[in-house]
């Protein structure tokens, strides 16, 4: 009598509880019933004749053999997905709908300028967006849960293939009453001893702060760490510190120069570049680098007072 093999759904339930370690977060995110989830998980195990997980107080834990078994699972899933995503460009052009990751520093002060023509160069396209920090887009891209992520540059990965988007300046920002408000221009001496505020520590956007403290002689406000670039910037106006805030970010968002004043940094720009990034072996490769092209000119269109955009 033949074994019974491994289903596609059983390694989709298999790593997602490995994600979760928890069986009814697992269910949760997949939307199905608890019950039926540990049915499939259970008919794995007796498929590979092995156990997969450990359940204890701490959680439900990989076994060895599901340490073992857990990427080449994820690689299969992976390579299923590709398979689906050929046969759409192959049967409908770019119809299909793509799952975009963006960070929150930077996500909803561009995609507002840039999806509306998107979509008008692209009318099939659709694009399901989604917010996370950088470190997490970039597992998860190369896991398959995303198709596509707008990511800080460089970026060094054997599987990842990226276009440069634009970069972008970062503003010294400081309240109303403080002694370099009004300066259109600070120079970094100036800058040496003063108590810098940031986002917490799990954003990219923290530790490009934390550098850049560390290069002029400021102090990183560990104290006191914003949990989104709004919060960040009520801190400032409450006097708690300065900031360094993204130039989209200021371009989106700040519109009451009384409570604030934002300067540049005088002989030293601080810049941050972005891309537009995929894994190497997608099948839709060649239609995200024009996917990419297209999202330059647009972003030099409107944000070309605000960003330099790549090879302009």
């Amino acid at each position: 009598m033949t074994a019974a093999q491994p289903t596609l759904k059983q390694l989709e339930y298999f790593v997602a509880i490995a994600s979760t370690s928890s069986y009814r977060r697992a269910a949760e995110e997949l939307g199905v019933s608890q019950p039926a989830l540990t049915t499939q998980v259970a008919a794995l195990e007796r498929a590979l004749g092995l156990s997969l997980f450990e359940r204890s107080r701490a959680g439900t834990l990989l076994t060895p053999a599901g340490r073992e078994l857990l990427e080449q699972a994820r690689q299969i899933i992976l390579a299923m997905r590709e398979l689906r995503e050929n046969a759409d460009v192959i049967a409908q052009g770019h119809q299909a709908t793509y799952k975009l990751g963006v960070p929150p520093t930077v996500g909803p002060y561009l995609l507002p300028n840039v999806l509306p023509d998107l979509h008008k160069g692209h009318h099939r396209l659709k694009l399901y967006v989604r917010e996370a920090p950088p470190r997490l887009l970039q597992r998860e891209l190369v896991e398959g849960a995303y198709d596509l992520a707008i990511l800080p540059l460089p970026l060094t990965s054997d599987v990842l293939a990226m276009e440069p988007l634009f970069t972008e300046p970062l503003k010294f920002v400081v309240p109303a009453d403080h002694r370099l408000a009004g300066k259109a221009r600070v120079t970094p001496s100036q800058l040496r001893g003063e108590k810098v505020l940031t986002l917490e520590e799990q954003h990219h956007f923290h530790h490009q702060v934390q550098e850049i403290c560390q290069r002029l002689g400021a102090t990183l406000q560990r104290d006191y760490e914003g949990t989104s670039l709004d919060t960040l910037r009520q801190m400032v106006v409450m006097g708690l510190g300065v900031a360094f805030l993204p130039g989209l970010y200021v371009h989106s968002e700040m519109h009451d120069p009384e409570a604030l004043h934002v300067s540049e940094l005088k002989a030293k720009p601080i810049l941050r570049q972005h891309g537009l990034v995929w894994r190497a072996s997608s099948p839709g490769r060649n239609f995200y680098r024009q996917l990419a092209a297209d999202m330059r000119a647009i972003i030099g269109r409107r944000l070309g007072d605000v960003v330099t955009v790549a090879g302009a």
